[in-house]
Formats: C-alpha cells, sequence, structure tokens
C-alpha cells in the first residue's frame, strides 16, 4: 500500500495505493474517508509494492508465474516442494515470462507509465536509499536482481538461495537484505559492490524483516517455527531466537523506536514486543485469518511516517482484510517522508469488505 499527501495540504488528505495479486491492479483508497477512489490496471499478479523517496511514483512487482494454493508441510512446519515447483506456482500451467516486471505508476495521473524488466518472477523489492534503484527478489530463479530505474536495466543479478522473498534496504542504505523462504538463507548484499558481505541461516521461511535504527540489529521472522531471530548485522550472526506466542506464523517485521511489530501471517495477530528486551508487549487479534479454497492470508506490517500501520492482506481469495494502527515511531521508512498518518482499522475493514477485493497482496503508505 502507498499513500500520497498532496505537499502544503493537512496530513488527513492521503491515498493509499494496494496491490491486489489476483485480479491484476491496485486500488486507490482516500484515507480521510476511506472510500475507494479508483482502480489502476497494472499487469499479472501484482505483489510487492513501494513508493519513491519524491512520492510521485509508486512501483509494484508484477509476474507472470500462476498462483496456486500454499504448499503442504511437514512435522516441522516446512513446505514440502514438488518437482520444480515453488511453494505458490501453479503446476501444469504456463509461467507468461513476459508479464514479469516492476510496474511504474504514476501517482498525480493514477495510471501505469511503464514497466521496468525485473528479472523472472519477481515478488519483492526494496529501493536504494537515494531512489535510483530497484533490489529484486527473484522467486524462481534463486537471484536478486538490481535495476537502474532511470534506464530501465538489469545492473547486476545475484545468486541467492531457493526462493528469495523478503528485500529490505539498510537504514543507512549501504547494504541490502535478501531472505529465502526454503532454506532459511539470509544474505546481506554491498549496496555499491553488490559483493556478499555475510550469508547465514535462520529457521525456515524468513520473509520480509526489519532493522533498528536506534541499535542497529536486525530482526527475521522464521514463519514455520513461529520464532524471531535476532541479527547481528555486522557479524552476521544470530544472537538470540525468540519464541512468540503459539500458532504465530511471522510474515513480517517493522521496527519503530523502541518497539518491534510482527505480523503473525494465518494466525491473523500482531505480536508487539520491545526492541531491547524483547518482552511481549501486545498480542492482539488483527482481523479473520481462516479462509477455504486453498487459500491463505499474509499480514504484514509497515511503518510510514509517525505511524506504525499493521496490514491483513489476502493472497488468494477474497474476504475481510484491514489495517490497524498501531505504536507511533520515530523512523519513517524510504519514501515515508510525511507524518500523523493514521487509519482507522474499523472503518478500513468495512471498506475492504464492501468492496470485495481480489486477493489484496501489498499495502504501502507515503
Amino acid at each position: 500500500m502507498a499513500l500520497y499527501a498532496p505537499a502544503g495540504q493537512a496530513s488527513q488528505n492521503y491515498q493509499i495505493f494496494v496491490s491486489n495479486e489476483k485480479s491484476g491492479d491496485v486500488t486507490v483508497i482516500n484515507g480521510g474517508d476511506n472510500q475507494v477512489l479508483g482502480t489502476i490496471p497494472v499487469g499479472k499478479r501484482p505483489r510487492g509494492i513501494h513508493v519513491s523517496p519524491d512520492g510521485r511514483t509508486v512501483y509494484v512487482a508484477l509476474s507472470g508465474t500462476p498462483i496456486a494454493a500454499p504448499p503442504q508441510l511437514d512435522a516441522k512446519g516446512n513446505p514440502i516442494f514438488q518437482k520444480a515447483r515453488d511453494d505458490d506456482d501453479d503446476e501444469g500451467v504456463k509461467a507468461d515470462k513476459s508479464a514479469d516486471a516492476i510496474g511504474v505508476v504514476d501517482v498525480a495521473q493514477k495510471k501505469l507509465t511503464g514497466k521496468i524488466p525485473a528479472g523472472s518472477d519477481p515478488e519483492e523489492f526494496s529501493l536504494s536509499s537515494d531512489g535510483t534503484k530497484l533490489y529484486v527478489s527473484n522467486e524462481d530463479v534463486k537471484a536478486a536482481s538490481v535495476i537502474d530505474i532511470a534506464t530501465a536495466k538489469v545492473e547486476h543479478i545475484i545468486v541467492v538461495g531457493q526462493e528469495p522473498e523478503g528485500v529490505a534496504t539498510s537504514p543507512d542504505g549501504k547494504r541490502f537484505y535478501v531472505t529465502c523462504e526454503a532454506g532459511g538463507d539470509v544474505y546481506a548484499i554491498d549496496a555499491a559492490s553488490y559483493r556478499t558481505l555475510g550469508h547465514f541461516k535462520v529457521n525456515v521461511r524468513p520473509a520480509q524483516h526489519g532493522v533498528s535504527t536506534e541499535t542497529g540489529l536486525g530482526f527475521i521472522p522464521s514463519e514455520s517455527t513461529g520464532e524471531l531471530n535476532v541479527i547481528d548485522t555486522v557479524n552476521f550472526k544470530v544472537l538470540k531466537i525468540v519464541a512468540l506466542p503459539a500458532g504465530s506464523r511471522p510474515m513480517s517485521v517493522k521496527v519503530a523506536s523502541n518497539k518491534i511489530y510482527v505480523s503473525n501471517g494465518r494466525a491473523g495477530t500482531v505480536s508487539v514486543l520491545d526492541s531491547h528486551t524483547y518482552e511481549l508487549l501486545e498480542h492482539d487479534q488483527g482481523g479473520p485469518a481462516s479462509l477455504g479454497n486453498g487459500a491463505f492470508a499474509r499480514r504484514k506490517i509497515s511503518l510510514h511516517g509517525q505511524r506504525a500501520v499493521r496490514r491483513c492482506v489476502r493472497r488468494r481469495s477474497c474476504g475481510q482484510q484491514g489495517d490497524c494502527t498501531g505504536q507511533s515511531g520515530r523512523e519513517p521508512v524510504v519514501g515515508c517522508h510525511r507524518s500523523r498518518y493514521k487509519l482507522s482499522v474499523l472503518s478500513h475493514h468495512r471498506v475492504l469488505a464492501r468492496r470485495g477485493w481480489q486477493a489484496p497482496r501489498q499495502l504501502c503508505f507515503f
């Protein structure tokens, strides 16, 4: 979800952009009254979505790899892969590689203005601190791509582990991190040379992760085991493993000031921990998470301006989705330079339920 606030206007006057994986479009919501302003067709299977630092452009990852149900899990919660398949690729359906790209959405015009080649099956990405490059996870080819936005060309390809998913840029912009779901591999990449600085493992199915600007520690979720890994980002090793409440399936982590926000996937909950002691401060229900017909929910978190926004997104089918506002934080993410954004959990739940969205995948404010 991306959020746009016109310069010089009240902070309540902002817009929310939401990627809808199943219907191939991005929905725009008025942040003041939660009314849907329109829908922008973007292409096949939009997933990761982020805003440029200047707030003029929204980028969205597009993929021609068909959607399928999530994989079966073994006794330890690890995915059971079928031969030549990733965990969310449709068996027997040929991928449309011509659809793989990063879509470019003009915020003012509210329309797709172009596509940037991004390698095979781009799922997630982050931007460089200056907004000139995209760091993209290519899920089905065990790689990450570095893309120059100005030339719209892939500048570098980095070999990583099986099923790369989460990508995050460090607060100082000097490196970016790629997590790989299948084997629990985590790679730290130098943002200047694109050399792998570190490679270590956590328990399987790590996804989106966060880094504290205060302590420099990283926090990576392990979905299958319901754990949060505390990472030494200098020596690239796991310092501590924090067990989350029973039933947690952590998918995403954001750090704001002295708190860590962990979204717990199909559990439909959000955990809030102290960023120094790792004590559990809150654990609340954010929305229904049980889906039928092979569908499952992904619950993610994003920090924008001065607010921590918890978001519940459906990956496979329709249902009730929503956002709720968490504790304020002092560290806006790249592109989120406005402040004091807030979204009502009740009214936004109603908006999404009423519209019957097609598999909202990810949300980003700016």
